[in-house]
C-alpha cells in the first residue's frame, strides 16, 4: 500500500498480552509509525476531566477507594479511575465517572468535562471522539468534620 508522506491513518491490535493498542500510522518517507495505547487514551481523558472546575473526583465510592490505595501503593494518583475507552480504527468512546462539588450546575460541568476531554484527545491522539457519557453519581459538599474535608453524599 502507497501512501503520501502526510498521509495519516489509524488502526487497531490485539498485542501478545491480550490488550488492544491503537495504532496512530503517519508517514513520512516510510520513517515509521507511532503507536498510541488505549491507556494513553484513558489518561487523557482522566487528566482533561480534572482540569475542569466543579469536578470533585472521578470514580464511584468503591472505585475511589481502591484508587486511593493503588496510588499510596504507587505513590501517585491513580489517573484512570472512573474513566473507560473504547478505542476503534479512528474514532473513541468515552465513559466517566464523576462526583461534581456543590453547588456548581451538574449540566454546565458535564459540558464543560464533555469540551475539554474531546478536545485533548482529538489534539493529542488525532483520533474523532464520537461520544463522552459521564455519570454523575455523587454531590461533594465541603465543610466536612473537619475543615477543608468533603463530605460525599449518593
Amino acid at each position: 500500500m502507497s501512501q503520501s508522506p502526510s498521509t495519516q491513518s489509524v488502526s487497531s491490535k490485539e498485542t501478545s498480552e491480550g490488550s488492544r493498542n491503537t495504532e496512530v500510522t503517519k508517514r513520512s518517507n516510510d520513517r515509521g509509525t507511532t503507536t498510541i495505547d488505549d491507556s494513553v487514551v484513558a489518561k487523557i481523558a482522566g487528566i482533561a476531566t480534572r482540569e475542569v472546575s466543579g469536578v470533585a473526583s472521578m470514580g464511584g465510592s468503591i472505585s475511589g477507594a481502591v484508587a486511593e490505595v493503588v496510588g499510596r501503593i504507587r505513590g501517585e494518583e491513580h489517573a484512570t479511575s472512573g474513566v473507560g475507552v473504547e478505542v476503534g480504527t479512528r474514532q473513541a468512546a468515552v465513559d466517566l465517572v464523576i462526583t461534581v462539588e456543590y453547588p456548581a450546575t451538574i449540566t454546565e460541568v458535564a459540558s464543560s468535562v464533555r469540551d475539554n476531554v474531546i478536545d485533548r484527545i482529538e489534539k493529542l491522539t488525532g483520533l474523532e471522539v464520537v461520544e463522552v457519557n459521564i455519570a454523575v453519581t455523587g454531590l461533594a459538599f465541603p465543610g466536612g468534620e473537619e475543615e477543608g474535608d468533603e463530605s460525599r453524599v449518593e
